[in-house]
């Protein structure tokens, strides 16, 4: 995608020109204003694909659609008509739900104040401040820099005051959630005013409402994510540690999940939510105590045929195995077994063999105990498998090589039994098609006994290091 961008005025000439100049079809000349600005690395995801409307008679320019309906709702907001406000933001949040450049124009064109002014005139009305919210919700998503402290301070009040109805602590979450996302100063500052018991509460309080669990789980989640390449280290640590310490967050969700034996999205969302609080040995063994790993192993024998279910359990196990004595209690409840058969009957979808070479490679990682279990119960020859159908892929291929590396560095007698599957040209033909691959390759190489070449990159004398 190309870094350069330009203003929807600028796309918009270009493709009347095209119709003027050289007398194109509407939907030519679009097509080759796109082509022409990407040949020159621009980056049209802001920018909306259609013809404005001609100008008017007295040559005045028209507006895109969406800046039209802004205009309206603009006007319904300033008059204070409440009873023109439903159809508006109605209409406004439809054109932002269809794709990020219509979002990006009216955002550009004074959007979120309108919206925000919408969602103050309804705060007497209940219906009207769900479908204020919801256009806010649609129009925040992959812009959170619009959100400013009033936004802020509107959606922590209406988490606050209105925590008895449903419907509006959804719409109220899926603001929060946008607003958050890449986005780690919105982060803080909800931090700061109290989002995280809101969160917590709001999943307690409304346990068997299914999408506002999955809503609410999903934001606890984007609280914990260091993803904004703006700050130069973020506080997702700090957050993850709150939720558990300070708001009981692993007791939650698990006890939430006992609510959704049946559903899949749910219980999805609950697993990942709960890899990310993972950050610390003993939240790892509380989240075995509280009856999370007996969740997750049910979960993937049940959900198999989930692919997206079974990638986020897998790596809910990854990450609860960080801690030694959770990796016995996984082998224990019989869960090798099922991350082999989950690497081999999703053999083709590379996430989850990468997770599942990543769970099995924690299990292994100083247990030789383990690294038995796992060999017995065909995790290797997964592996290998894997492998095999993804050597494009460098996170498989990486992964791989670590859960071998694993495998043998304390269970010497594993070695031969590895390299009569085929591992050591595997292995080489990872090295050589990937240069990140390189040092746990060699590695897994050496550890296995095979012949490489280990070079001394820098001996302590004067001079550059051998590349």
């Amino acid at each position: 995608m190309g870094s350069k961008q330009i203003a929807q005025e600028t796309f918009d000439e270009a493709v009347q020109e095209n119709i003027t100049e050289f007398e194109m079809e509407p939907e030519e000349a679009v097509r080759e204003a796109v082509l022409q600005f990407e040949s020159q690395g621009v980056d049209l995801s802001n920018i909306v694909k259609a013809v404005r409307p001609p100008a008017s008679e007295n040559g005045q320019r028209q507006k895109h659609q969406i800046l039209l309906t802004l205009d309206s709702l603009a006007g319904a907001v300033a008059e204070q008509d409440v009873a023109q406000l439903p159809q508006q933001l109605a209409a406004l949040a439809a054109q932002c739900r269809e794709q990020l450049a219509f979002r990006c124009l009216a955002g550009r064109n004074g959007a979120y104040a309108a919206v925000l002014a919408a969602c103050e005139l309804a705060a007497g009305h209940r219906e009207l401040l769900l479908q204020a919210l919801a256009t806010l919700a649609a129009l925040l998503d992959g812009q959170p820099d619009l959100l400013d402290a009033a936004g802020r301070e509107l959606l922590l009040r209406s988490l606050r005051e209105r925590r008895d109805d449903a419907e509006l602590t959804l719409a109220g979450i899926r603001c929060v959630r946008h607003a958050c996302l890449k986005h780690e100063h919105n982060r803080q500052a909800f931090v700061r005013g109290g989002v995280l018991p809101a969160l917590t509460g709001a999943i307690t309080r409304h346990g068997r409402a299914a999408e506002l669990v999955r809503a609410a789980a999903s934001a606890l989640r984007v609280m914990t994510f260091d993803d904004d390449i703006r700050v130069p280290f973020g506080h997702a640590h700090d957050h993850a540690k709150m939720i558990v310490l300070e708001n009981d967050g692993l007791r939650v969700l698990i006890e939430a999940a006992k609510a959704f034996t049946d559903n899949s999205a749910v219980l999805s969302e609950l697993c990942a939510t709960l890899s990310r609080l993972s950050v610390r040995n003993e939240f790892c063994q509380e989240i075995v105590d509280l009856g999370g790993l007996n969740f997750m192993v049910t979960l993937l024998a049940d959900c198999m045929e989930h692919p997206d279910v079974v990638k986020q359990v897998l790596s809910a196990i990854r990450a609860v195995a960080g801690n030694d004595r959770v990796k016995d209690a996984i082998v224990d409840a019989g869960a090798t077994e099922l991350i082999v058969l989950a690497i081999s009957h999703h053999l083709g979808n590379p996430q989850i063999c990468e997770q599942g070479c990543a769970a099995l490679c924690m299990l292994a990682l100083r247990k030789p105990e383990n690294c038995s279990v796992i060999m017995e119960g065909g995790g290797a020859l997964a592996a290998l498998q894997a492998m095999k159908a993804h050597p494009g892929e460098v996170a498989v291929q990486k992964q791989a090589c670590m859960l071998i590396r694993n495998l043998v560095s304390r269970s010497r007698e594993l070695c031969g039994p590895i390299l009569a599957l085929g591992a050591e040209v595997l292995i080489a033909e990872a090295r050589a098609a990937h240069r990140d691959c390189d040092d746990v390759a060699r590695a897994a190489l050496r550890d296995l006994g095979c012949q490489v070449e280990l070079r001394e990159l820098w001996t302590g004398q004067r001079g550059g290091l051998a590349q």
